[in-house]
């Protein structure tokens, strides 16, 4: 029997702009805050385009303090396929990231801890291979323009 090792590559980059938080309040899994995404990009050797409409995180912050990411998004690829995202995972709000949020400048991936696992589904034969892919991702704040919150996420395949 052979011995496999996982290896992680970079799949692609996408950038997206958020909508100021609207408190939902705190329910019976800790505090929620919704966020609209209001646009953003994909950029990679294999998968390029834009965002498709409305996409949300439903960030959830648990009685530990740690901020969970989920988010559903859709883009469209630059040759016109349609894909669906789901991405979720831990966001670590220490205190670097709570003052770039509230300044609105960009941190360093290594600032704060910005985990995602991907789901991206498509019925895009050209694009079948992300049905079966998994992802991982680490994201960092990066304002998307002047007082517009805005995250950027390195996200890879495993291979």
């Amino acid at each position: 029997m052979s011995e496999q090792s996982l290896q992680l590559v970079h799949e692609f980059t996408y950038r997206v702009a958020c909508g100021p938080p609207h408190e939902v309040g705190v329910g019976p899994y800790g505090s929620r805050q919704y966020f609209a995404m209001t646009g953003g990009t994909v950029e990679g050797l294999r998968l390029k385009g834009n965002l498709l409409g409305a996409g949300s995180d439903w960030m959830l912050t648990g009685p530990d303090g740690l901020m969970r990411m989920d988010v559903r998004v859709q883009i469209e690829t630059d040759d016109g396929a349609i894909l669906c995202a789901h991405y979720f995972g831990p966001c670590e709000a220490n205190e670097t990231l709570r003052r770039a949020v509230t300044a609105c400048v960009p941190t360093e991936f290594a600032d704060q801890s910005i985990r995602s696992h991907w789901v991206l589904e498509t019925g895009d034969l050209r694009y079948a291979w992300v049905n079966q892919t998994v992802f991982v991702g680490e994201g960092r704040l990066l304002p998307a323009g002047p007082g517009i919150l805005g995250f950027e996420h390195r996200v890879y395949r495993l291979s």
